[in-house]
């Protein structure tokens, strides 16, 4: 009677299919079907005998349950032979073949966990590093806002001894002589506009490390294009900065009265 093995292979034949191509499509080991198609099964699992047999019958597409049963009564007469000959017989090469693959299916199991630690791993390392990102996003803004509070205390101190340079200078101009004199030295290139009693009496950049001196009856109109970047004396009283570097003030006045800078 024609084995099931025989039966599959001529069908495979009249398709035109070669074993390589067979292999190629269903991921069935080539020793694997050869053993079904030559009937030749041992060290083999039933279960892996059936499966691999239901995936081939799919391929070619006939009804396993016309061939799969058939290996079962194979599967008995080979266990019982291989019983009767198990103590002191050598293994074949095709018996330690149906071993390593059985060890390999059972080995998946454990190339599974490991591809799962690996991905545990890189997913525990992504987390890390969103957590850093943030983090360092938090320090910089503390940071950032830690900066603008030293700055506004900086700017208060100016703004306080401007007040008290200004009262300085009111006290000193009620015992002040008839006439205002203003030195400006250059720290900076600056530009200064001067007005004297109404007169314009000096308009262009005073250049670094150069200093004039004015003198007015009644009122002396400043202006400055870098507050920060001159010095300026009344009557010998000094004031080392006005502004900021870079910041530009108009309207700075002095009279006998005192010194006036605009907010």
């Amino acid at each position: 009677m024609e084995g099931a093995g025989s039966r599959l292979k001529k069908i495979r034949l009249e398709k035109g299919l070669s074993l390589e191509e067979v292999q190629k499509k269903t991921k069935v080991h080539l020793n694997i079907l050869k053993a079904i198609e030559g009937d030749t099964f041992t060290n083999l699992s039933p279960v892996y005998l059936k499966s691999f047999s239901k995936i081939y019958c799919h391929f070619l597409g006939v009804d396993p349950k016309e061939f799969v049963p058939e290996y079962r009564a194979v599967r008995e007469k080979v266990e019982i032979r291989s019983g009767e000959k198990a103590q002191g017989e050598k293994k074949t090469p095709s018996s330690r073949f149906f071993e390593d693959t059985t060890v390999s299916l059972k080995s998946f199991g454990e190339g599974a966990r490991k591809y799962k630690k690996i991905f545990l791993s890189i997913l525990f390392a992504v987390l890390v590093l969103f957590i850093l990102f943030h983090l360092g996003r938090f320090i910089a803004k503390h940071r950032a806002s830690h900066r603008a509070v030293e700055v506004a205390r900086v700017t208060q101190k100016k703004v306080a001894s401007f007040s008290v340079a200004a009262a300085t200078l009111n006290k000193f101009s009620k015992t002040a002589l008839s006439e205002i004199t203003v030195t400006i030295s250059a720290k900076e290139n600056c530009l200064v506009t001067l007005k004297a009693d109404g007169h314009v009496l000096f308009h262009r950049v005073l250049e670094r490390g150069r200093s004039e001196t004015w003198q007015a009856k009644n009122r002396i109109d400043l202006y400055l294009g870098n507050a920060g970047g001159v010095e300026l004396i009344v009557n010998g009283q000094r004031f080392p900065s006005l502004g900021r570097r870079g910041q530009a003030i108009k309207g700075i006045t002095i009279t006998k009265e005192g010194l006036n800078i605009p907010r």
